[in-house]
């Protein structure tokens, strides 16, 4: 326990310094009737309404001290960042072409286990998920909630939102709604396999609108083969588009081949934008002066009924 104002326990003595005061110093200032100054002067005499006057005054002194207790809150405080999450959802991420625990499994089932467990963890972050075939539209608006965005993430499918890639139109999507934000921290997580086959304007183009916005873009490029190594190939994703739009958004580009890959992205994510629930706990102090206030306003209720 500590007190908000400890100098005021100079006040304590105040009572024994005034009754040191020579008469004339007190004389003069209030003029009340012989008869009740003669009875306060009796009252003054009993030692049980001294010791009751003085206990009085030690607990009031007590309350204006301000006591107070530190207390950890199990709330975060909210980060002031906004994350919005765009996974591709093109027919290419039915790909089983990633390991856990030696079975083969689909891109899609690789990005909802690393992104749905990264989210759950954004406790403080507003969080948002737009997710991008031929069309991209908000499966999830920016909210505190992440328990439910990770759930979100998890129910996504292929095929509701067409099976082309349109990166830019997810890209955009994800602006658009970042713009309007007031946070000071705006990031968009772009997870793509392919090559934007299917949006309205240029990737390249929404990442130099996006730095302008102030918003920083973190791009993932899956998949084992890419278009500048197996220029032919028909799964290839573009990584060099991934990696200009980081770069001319201020983000980081991440190259993920498989499992492994994937979960060092995610810390390496956690590195680049820290996760509010490692921040220490908030501590508050919880004020104790009503229960000594409360016990002089007693004191003093209990030696007027006994002058009376």
């Amino acid at each position: 326990m500590s007190f908000a104002w400890p100098l005021a326990f100079l006040l304590l003595p105040l009572p024994l310094l005034i009754r040191l005061l020579p008469p004339a110093a007190a004389r003069g200032g209030l003029r009340v009737p012989a008869h009740i100054f003669m009875g306060v002067v009796a009252q003054r005499g009993t030692g049980r309404g001294r010791l009751l006057a003085g206990l009085a005054w030690a607990v009031l002194v007590i309350a204006v001290a301000g006591p107070q207790v530190s207390r950890t809150s199990d709330m975060l405080p909210a980060s002031g960042r906004d994350i919005v999450l765009a996974i591709d959802l093109s027919g290419s991420m039915q790909k089983e072409d990633f390991q856990l625990d030696g079975l083969p499994i689909s891109r899609l089932d690789a990005v909802k286990r690393t992104a749905s467990r990264f989210v759950a963890a954004r406790r403080g972050d507003r969080i948002g998920l737009v997710i991008f075939g031929d069309r991209a539209y908000f499966a999830q608006p920016l909210t505190f909630d992440v328990d439910a965005v990770a759930r979100a993430v998890d129910e996504a499918q292929i095929g509701i939102s067409g099976r082309a890639t349109a990166i830019s139109d997810g890209l955009g999507l994800a602006m658009k709604r970042l713009a309007a934000s007031e946070a000071p921290t705006r990031v968009v997580v772009l997870m793509s396999d392919g090559v934007d086959t299917s949006g309205n304007v240029q990737a390249v183009d929404a990442a130099r609108l996006a730095a302008g916005h102030g918003i920083r873009i973190h791009t993932i490029a899956l998949g084992p083969e890419d278009l500048e190594n197996q220029p032919r190939s028909r799964d290839a994703v573009d990584t060099k588009t991934l990696r200009e739009v980081a770069e001319l958004s201020g983000g980081t580009a991440f190259r993920v081949r498989g499992m492994a890959d994937l979960e060092a992205m995610a810390a390496s994510l956690d590195r680049l934008e820290p996760n509010p629930a490692e921040r220490p706990p908030m501590r508050y102090w919880h004020a104790l002066w009503p229960w000594p206030a409360a016990a002089a306003l007693v004191l003093m209720a209990l030696i007027g009924w006994r002058r009376g």
